[in-house]
């Protein structure tokens, strides 16, 4: 509508388009630091529990007004299916397996994510029920 400048002093003219690159910001070192290009699931972790950051710093659902609806529910099934999965099977990637992200509107792997699974034994599962 009219002549704009952003925080950081970016002059937008009248007319400009703004596109953010969401897959990018998830990559930036001046958000998420000199580690930004390593898979680090601690940096969700807070004395062993999970945190969320901002929704204006991790993008992924949006943020203000425009919040994913759906956030909240893929939050509890990506919870749920890891616990499930955690608690009953040991998960170990493949020896000497390639593990590439493939860029896509969603991502997921490009040659998929090939893991070994184990069972975990009766015993094993049993220390971890708090039985009263």
């Amino acid at each position: 509508i009219q002549d704009d400048v952003f925080p950081d002093g970016t002059v937008l003219k009248k007319g400009t388009k703004v596109v953010y690159a969401i897959y990018a910001m998830g990559r930036m070192e001046a958000i998420w630091g000199k580690d930004c290009r390593e898979y680090k699931p601690e940096r969700w972790l807070r004395n062993g529990r999970y945190i969320s950051e901002s929704a204006y710093k991790f993008t992924a659902f949006n943020g203000g007004p425009r919040l994913c609806l759906g956030k909240d529910f893929a939050y509890y099934q990506m919870r749920f299916a890891a616990a499930s999965i955690i608690y009953r099977y040991r998960v170990k990637v493949v020896e000497n397996h390639h593990v590439v992200p493939k860029l896509a509107l969603t991502m997921y792997m490009k040659h998929g994510l090939k893991v070994n699974i184990f069972k975990r034994e009766e015993c094993e599962l049993q220390k971890h029920l708090k039985i009263c």
